[in-house]
């Protein structure tokens, strides 16, 4: 099988291109602009690999996305190319417009073009998935689960963003027969995280002895959802998933933040020991991030009923691989924590008058 996989420099993407190429035997071609939060170096080990291939354009490049298609002739697209970061969607709405909207649309209409061209045996099994977010939803109260048939209530630009996207990809599904999918997954974690997330940023800060900030009081909560564990959903979704359908991908570890930096406090605290304080006493309560949803939590039973997904790893292992993996890839990080991002406060508006 010949896969696109947009975004596959970034985080999610990279992963999935990992697992796609040594996991699944799939082919692969990599689209990525190369914005802020990609990077190659997260691609290294299979990037001589013969069924691995990388393309630097842009989704809204409505002409590259047809050269794209006709040269590699795919078999299936796994669309995860987006401005991701919520904070820099408070400041900078109209990157998050252009990529996530404008961007998705242009690549639908690349596929469909490439895809109404096909002969009817490819053009019955080409499949086009959409990857997107729980954030969708909006917020929860304290019980509850988002599934597939919640109502979407976009509370960011960010989230907004991505709640048109996915409404395009099945809006083309029905109006044109275009055979598009949805995945809406919960927070991921695990390596490779652009620094900029709430993961790597306090594993960083925590490290050097710095203020480990927290928004509000910490009792804002989300589930987490292992990276690996998401990659094996994602192909799961396209391979087996029904056309027209939207399926949530959940690790079913809901914990507030407070909770998720003491993990990370006592993690790095027993594998990297400071001779001064616990790392617990480095955190620093800020002023909240502005529509900062209460609670999200996934009910992932239609997958894992369905095509059978189920999670390999909790919260507790799938940290313990995670902070390791930090510790013993300093040369990946610390490139990006000097020259990129540097762990500065992300999505405050600039007070006027």
């Amino acid at each position: 099988m010949k896969i696109i996989v947009t975004g596959g420099a970034g985080f999610i993407g990279s992963a999935l291109c990992h697992y796609l190429v040594n996991e699944a035997g799939a082919e692969v071609i990599n689209v990525d602009a190369l914005t802020y939060a990609a990077n190659l170096k997260s691609l290294e080990a299979i990037a001589g690999h013969p069924a691995y291939a990388f393309v630097q354009a842009n989704i809204c490049d409505g002409q590259v996305m047809q050269d794209v298609f006709s040269t590699y002739q795919p078999d299936a697209v796994m669309h995860l190319a987006a401005e991701s970061h919520v904070d820099r969607s408070i400041t900078g709405a109209g990157d998050f417009i252009n990529t996530n909207i404008f961007g998705t649309f242009t690549l639908l209409e690349a596929a469909r073009d490439y895809w109404q061209k096909l002969p009817d045996g490819r053009k019955a099994d080409f499949r086009f998935l959409q990857v997107s977010t729980d954030e969708v939803y909006g917020s929860l109260g304290d019980d509850g689960l988002f599934s597939e048939t919640t109502p979407y209530d976009p509370s960011s630009p960010y989230s907004a963003s991505k709640a048109a996207s996915d409404h395009l990809a099945l809006a083309w599904q029905r109006t044109y027969g275009f055979p598009a999918l949805i995945s809406n997954c919960s927070n991921n974690y695990g390596p490779r995280q652009f620094p900029e997330k709430l993961i790597p940023l306090v594993f960083i800060n925590a490290l050097h002895g710095k203020p480990l900030p927290v928004y509000g009081d910490g009792s804002n909560i989300r589930d987490w959802l292992y990276v690996e564990d998401h990659a094996r959903a994602l192909y799961l979704i396209m391979t087996k998933g029904r056309l027209g359908e939207k399926y949530n991908v959940g690790g079913r570890n809901e914990r507030t933040n407070l909770q998720v930096v003491h993990r990370i406090c006592d993690l790095v605290d027993q594998m990297r020991p400071a001779a001064e304080r616990p790392r617990r006493e480095q955190i620093t309560y800020v002023t909240d991030r502005p529509g900062h949803d209460r609670r999200y939590a996934i009910d992932a039973g239609k997958l894992e009923s369905e095509l059978g997904w189920q999670a390999q790893e909790d919260f507790d292992s799938g940290m313990e691989k995670t902070i390791q993996w930090y510790l013993d890839n300093e040369a990946w990080w610390r490139p990006l924590h000097h020259k990129i991002y540097g762990g500065e406060r992300l999505g405050l508006e600039k007070k006027t008058g």
